[in-house]
């Protein structure tokens, strides 16, 4: 409890400092629906999750609900509603459930959990990925793709949930060059389908062009993640929001827009065993430092 005390102690501090240090920020309180991937408290009970939640002052969390996440779609009848629950307990949403789901099929128990997310008033999803194989020709595995998007998309109108496409980075991954996934999604009302924008791997492959590619599919935005990286060598490793190669710009984008969607921190740098203190309380830290950043781009008081 003295660890949690100071947490909110320093986050009121933190907090009081931004809102003296510039009248600017002050006037304008955050209206996005703000919550952080909790990926790396996987082990942690539902309601340590939560309370580490209302420290932050964010309005819900992203939980991964897939093979090796907080539940597996398996159990996802029994352990949603406890893990939903637990966040109701303290005024907090799961504003984004992670899935593995990216087609309608048995294997993926598509239906019994978006079903069951719904029931819970989970209003969207995250997909599972789509990848390439570049021994074949492309184009021709894209429109395989489109079936398998329209019938989930069919079953989410229904169950009444939208589902999210992130785009990712590497070199067979559906979504990292942006266009091709948004080929298909323009066909769809935002409301329908949409991407869940992630301005790291946006950058890792666009560079210097990710406002362009931001500019194309800011229309097909049903929520955006903040994160951060370094290049080591030739590969990205993720860091602390604003020690990386993200740029601020994209929070200004953002607020000249009036984005209004969801937006959720990701702190993939984080890896350590959450059930140990010190890792617990490394976890705080940088999830105050991270969304001290965060409030600073976005002009938040």
């Amino acid at each position: 409890m003295s660890d949690r005390r100071s947490f909110l102690k320093n986050a009121a501090l933190i907090g009081g400092s931004l809102a003296l240090g510039s009248p600017a920020l002050a006037a304008k309180p955050r209206t996005n629906e703000l919550c952080f991937f909790t990926k790396h408290l996987q082990g942690l009970p539902y309601d340590e999750i939560a309370s580490l939640a209302v420290e932050m002052g964010v309005n819900g969390i992203e939980a991964p609900i897939r093979p090796k996440g907080h539940i597996e779609p398996e159990a996802v009848e029994t352990e949603l509603p406890k893990f939903v629950e637990a966040l109701k307990k303290q005024g907090l949403n799961l504003s984004i459930m992670t899935s593995g789901i990216n087609e309608v099929s048995a294997e993926q128990h598509t239906e019994k959990v978006l079903r069951t997310a719904a029931g819970l008033g989970i209003k969207r999803f995250r997909m599972s990925y789509f990848k390439y194989d570049l021994d074949k020709p492309i184009w021709p595995q894209l429109q395989d793709i489109k079936p398998k998007i329209k019938d989930l998309v069919q079953l989410c109108q229904e169950i009444g949930i939208q589902p999210l496409f992130q785009n990712h980075s590497g070199k067979d991954y559906v979504a990292a060059p942006i266009w091709d996934m948004y080929s298909i999604m323009r066909e769809y009302d935002p409301k329908q389908f949409s991407f869940v924008f992630d301005i790291l791997h946006a950058t890792v492959e666009g560079g210097s062009a990710w406002p362009i590619n931001a500019k194309l599919t800011e229309g097909h935005w049903g929520a955006v993640y903040f994160k951060d990286f370094q290049w080591i060598g030739r590969k990205s490793q993720t860091c602390p929001l604003g020690t990386g190669q993200v740029n601020p710009a994209f929070a200004k984008m953002l607020v000249k827009n009036n984005y209004s969607g969801p937006i959720s921190l990701h702190l993939e740098y984080l890896k350590g065993d959450a059930k140990s203190p010190a890792f617990i309380k490394e976890c705080r830290e940088a999830h105050l430092r991270d969304l001290k950043v965060l409030k600073e781009w976005m002009g938040w008081s």
